[in-house]
């Protein structure tokens, strides 16, 4: 591994060759300091959680693979994120979802949960100083085995907006508690197989079940409510009921976040190029970064094209004090802390790529009508020393620089995970 002087000379040097663009290196890195990444609790344990042994996933997800080591409790779980956040540059968040509550052995239902259930979550993430972001469950749960929030059942629609109501008061004390206002994620997996009869009666219902879930007025420095839609999912790979047209709509009328889940989309879509028509009618969204492979299929995230031009959209649009960053992802083909931490260090290095970027330069040949120029130089960019920056990042921040990081993994597989 390179020496701590190795690495400033280089970064010395990159910093020289970013600034003959005009790209002042040292105002990147502390803008990037500036912003988190929300870590998801469920890839820590397969999307299990921890209401009672042998619960099935259901709602159309899936988890493959089996490698051993996965948390079975929460102090597990938490000792896990803590592994991965001691890896990551900057400081950055956990987003939980509520069936990893904490409940004593009881069999507490989803429409009975409270903060209680959640203290030691809450506690955890104050001794970590980070803040936390939270979502409802519905799904893994045999009130879900068809419609949730838009269902024909009047009972289950209501179990289902009581289990939102709950989330939201939990996602405002977890706010409050921290200091830091928690995104409260609703998504539901509602659709069906075939094609169905009536697409207008499922979406009626699940914008009233909606309206009743926020008609609590919460403060939002507090808790930040969030809608998410999918383009498709096992089981409904016909219809939607929450699709992006409908959330979007919903989100502009009653002025709620909306939800980007970058594998939610059809593969020939392009989410950076969403971002700007969204970010048009919307103040603030979250953006959930996944990495679908021909479908929906969580892939853990990596430095690709797709990711680069997304965070190349939130620093040209100027986005990124309006943007929630959280990754949605699992895998359990491969060390799971490991996954955590690939996938949030590519996000980083993303974000770090777009904001050493002339853009400046950029949009003025751009605004000049100089497009070859312009294109000359993106093209330039790409062979620019970025590696001796991130580098450099790594090492202000006291965390592994290169591959050293998987040394550490390694360590706490041979002393905890193999245990387990």
């Amino acid at each position: 591994m390179a020496s701590d002087a190795a690495i400033q000379s280089a970064y010395a040097a990159a910093r020289e060759r970013y600034a003959a663009l005009g790209v002042d290196t040292e105002a990147a890195l502390v803008r990037l300091a500036r912003v988190p990444i929300s870590l998801h609790c469920w890839q820590g344990d397969d999307v299990h959680g921890f209401e009672h042994a042998g619960n099935s996933l259901g709602g159309g997800l899936a988890v493959t693979g089996n490698y051993p080591g996965k948390a079975r409790t929460p102090d597990e779980l938490r000792a896990d994120l803590q592994q991965a956040f001691a890896l990551l540059p900057g400081s950055h968040r956990l987003n939980l979802h509520a069936f990893y509550g904490e409940f004593g052995g009881r069999a507490v239902d989803r429409d009975a949960i409270h903060v209680e259930h959640f203290q030691r979550w809450i506690d955890w993430a104050k001794s970590q100083r980070i803040g936390m972001d939270f979502n409802p469950t519905c799904f893994s749960h045999p009130k879900a085995e068809s419609y949730t929030l838009a269902s024909t059942d009047k009972g289950i629609r209501e179990f289902w907006i009581e289990h939102c109501r709950r989330s939201r008061q939990i996602g405002a004390a977890i706010g409050r508690a921290l200091g830091s206002a928690c995104v409260t994620n609703v998504w539901v997996p509602d659709g069906s197989k075939d094609l169905p009869i009536d697409r207008r009666g499922p979406r009626e219902r699940l914008a009233a079940s909606l309206d009743a879930i926020f008609a609590e007025k919460l403060d939002p420095r507090h808790n930040l409510d969030c809608v998410e839609s999918k383009l498709f999912g096992i089981g409904s790979e016909s219809y939607v009921v929450g699709s992006h047209e409908f959330y979007l709509g919903y989100t502009v009328r009653n002025n709620k976040l909306l939800c980007l889940d970058t594998g939610h989309f059809h593969p020939t879509e392009t989410v950076a190029d969403k971002l700007s028509a969204v970010f048009t009618w919307l103040d603030r969204i979250l953006l959930h970064v996944s990495r679908g492979v021909r479908w929906d299929s969580d892939h853990v995230v990596i430095l690709s094209d797709d990711l680069e031009a997304i965070a190349q959209e939130l620093v040209r649009g100027d986005y990124l004090d309006r943007t929630h960053v959280g990754l949605d992802y699992f895998d359990a083909s491969i060390n799971r802390v490991a996954a955590w931490v690939i996938g949030t260090r590519a996000m980083i290095k993303a974000l770090l790529l777009a904001l050493v970027e002339p853009t400046a330069r950029l949009r003025e040949l751009e605004q000049a009508g100089d497009f070859t120029a312009r294109l000359a130089l993106l093209e330039e960019c790409k062979t620019l020393p970025f590696g001796a920056v991130w580098d450099y990042y790594c090492l202000k921040h006291n965390v592994p620089v290169g591959p050293a990081w998987l040394d550490a993994v390694r360590k706490y597989e041979r002393d905890v995970l193999s245990k387990r």
